[in-house]
């Protein structure tokens, strides 16, 4: 008899993971909780969830009857994600934590230590579906095994197979997460299970509810990744030294206000100007150097509206794109755009077949083939 494939399960303490990890205990899968302790410093004003989201995750795997580990990543976190983060900002740029904690802890740390430890996959709770592909030149004749709850043909999935992975969209677009997961590695992805990407949240609600799951009505976390219910302002005004600056405007170059720091504003941003009455205002630019903000009340400022992007960072998840006919997606939840791309070396540009607004340097822009996210890039205006 095969043995049963091993799978860690990374569980937050949240309902999407509990879910996920009852499903595979459900399947067949010899199933193990994993923790990973990523932060666990207390803010102002704000205390870290951490200890209460362990004692909930705890609390899961004992009624779900599974081992369950705890994978202490708080350093590389700071270093890889946080440090990051701080680091762009400063640049006055507007990364995204939650790609970086993506790709360089859930599905490189994690995974790693997790193979390490004798697992064959891991799965985490994200809405996202994945194919699993044998890649041209094994043995074996290709096959594709989509790996949903609907469809998971067997728990008995070789610890060797030499699977990569395609990252399809969830079936609730309005949940789905593939715009966070597209720095993730097609080999990675051949290593990993989202088991309830065919489900929309409302359902995963009721599903974890029907298994007496403790975490079923817990309210999903908000904020920075891993770090708790604090905005950017906050957790950055810990880590950077502000300083007040003027709030000019782009056309008459009169100074209408001052901020608390420039580093603090993006592109597009209407609320925490606190000018006045009257139209209001949108951040269409900031000078760094002489800590200034620009802003204007024309919402149909160029600078605001841009129909062609560059991108550097790519990342493909597998091959590099071949055709030049493509969906993006500029932000998270955004809708998708048709836009033509064009590839030179380490470049991407993108002709987007309408402008979209407030299109920051630094963000991400993902790049879709129907439901098969391709990869994507850093916005480099």
């Amino acid at each position: 008899m095969a043995l049963k494939t091993k799978v860690y399960v990374g569980m937050s303490g949240g309902v999407d993971s509990s879910l996920t990890a009852a499903l595979l205990v459900e399947q067949g899968y010899d199933v193990t909780g994993v923790y990973m302790k990523n932060w666990t410093a207390d803010l102002p004003g704000v205390r870290c969830p951490w200890a209460d989201d362990l004692a909930d995750a705890k609390r899961v795997a004992v009624k779900l009857g599974i081992d369950f580990k705890v994978f202490d990543f708080e350093n590389e976190y700071r270093q890889k994600v946080v440090d990051y983060m701080i680091d762009e900002y400063k640049a006055g740029h507007t990364p995204n934590p939650d790609i970086m904690c993506n790709q360089e802890v859930k599905f490189k740390l994690f995974l790693d230590a997790a193979l390490e430890d004798g697992a064959d996959m891991i799965a985490t709770g994200h809405y996202a579906r994945t194919c699993h592909i044998k890649p041209v030149g094994c043995n074996n004749k290709a096959d594709v095994n989509c790996h949903s709850i609907t469809n998971v043909e067997s728990a008995t999935i070789s610890s060797t197979n030499t699977c990569v992975g395609e990252l399809l969209q969830a079936v609730d677009k309005n949940k789905d997460q593939t715009y966070f997961l597209y720095r993730v590695t097609g080999k990675a992805l051949g290593k990993t299970l989202f088991p309830i990407g065919e489900f929309t949240k409302p359902t995963v609600r009721k599903m974890a509810a029907e298994r007496g799951l403790w975490t079923a009505t817990k309210k999903d976390s908000q904020g920075i990744c891993f770090v708790g219910q604090i905005g950017i302002r906050e957790f950055l005004g810990m880590y950077v030294n502000s300083k007040s600056g003027n709030v000019v405007d782009k056309i008459s170059g009169k100074v209408l206000g001052h901020h608390d720091g420039a580093i603090f504003y993006t592109l597009g941003q209407r609320h925490g100007l606190e000018l006045g009455g009257g139209l209001p205002y949108y951040v269409v630019g900031k000078d760094m150097a002489k800590n200034e903000v620009y802003v204007t009340t024309d919402l149909n400022d160029d600078t605001l509206w841009k129909k062609s992007i560059k991108l550097t960072n790519l990342h493909w998840i597998n091959e590099m794109p071949i055709n030049n006919c493509y969906q993006i997606r500029v932000r998270h939840r955004a809708q998708l755009i048709n836009a033509n791309l064009q590839l030179d070396k380490d470049i991407a540009y993108l002709e987007l077949e309408t402008p979209e607004r407030a299109i920051a340097v630094g963000q991400s822009v993902v790049i879709y083939d129907g439901d098969v996210c391709v990869g994507g890039g850093i916005i480099s205006i």
